[in-house]
């Protein structure tokens, strides 16, 4: 299932990353427009590998396994590269680094769970919280070189810096909320799984036996 086409896809990501990395390097408008359209282009690929996936019944245990570590791998690289080339303010950091140990909890989460029979099914807010810090990503990799195209559309020249970390900002506030969603569902899991190895444990212990009466 290597080759099928929702795979494919998947790795088409992780093998974007290194253009992507080395386009962001450069500050010209040109080549932050190059960024731009090769990030949103691979993005798009995050919703044809499912669609493809479930229509075409190419649904993998090697695609489950890759879709979220491409994904992750590709968000991390552009925000990380924007950090570098100071394309967010200081204070965005932040929102920069709840994003990232978001992405690293859930990652932890579902590598335990992974061994057991829970799993920690995508939320339509999750989705939601993915949609908007795809567009931020997107809107700062462009920054104030946008105006230069929407200048001859626009009467007035367009904060664009800034709407993009007010979006990032929102996309943080989304992954507390349900980062915060996909810990309690996991120690939930925890949880029942301590209990029932206890049980177990219980279960196994030698009965004491009763001496004879006299």
């Amino acid at each position: 299932m290597l080759t099928s086409l929702p795979n494919l896809l998947t790795l088409s990501r992780i093998a974007a990353i290194p253009g992507l990395v080395a386009l962001l390097f450069f500050d010209a408008p040109l080549y932050r427009w190059l960024a731009c359209g090769l990030f949103v282009l691979a993005a798009v690929t995050d919703y044809f590998d499912g669609y493809f996936a479930r229509t075409m019944g190419q649904i993998s245990a090697f695609g489950r396994f890759l879709d979220p570590i491409a994904d992750k791998l590709f968000v991390a690289a552009a925000l990380l590269m924007l950090v570098h080339a100071e394309r967010v303010s200081e204070l965005s950091v932040l929102a920069v680094l709840v994003i990232l140990c978001r992405e690293i909890l859930v990652s932890g989460l579902r590598e335990f769970l992974a061994g057991t029979a829970a799993s920690l099914p995508v939320t339509w807010l999750a989705k939601w919280k993915t949609g908007i810090q795809m567009v931020a990503i997107a809107v700062l990799i462009v920054g104030e070189a946008g105006n230069g195209v929407l200048n001859p559309l626009l009467p007035i020249v367009l904060p664009i810096q800034t709407i993009g970390e007010v979006l990032l900002w929102l996309a943080a506030l989304l992954t507390l909320i349900t980062g915060y969603d996909y810990l309690r569902a996991g120690i939930r899991h925890m949880q029942a799984e301590d209990a029932r190895d206890s049980v177990a444990r219980t279960a196994m212990k030698p009965a004491q036996s009763t001496p004879p009466a006299e």
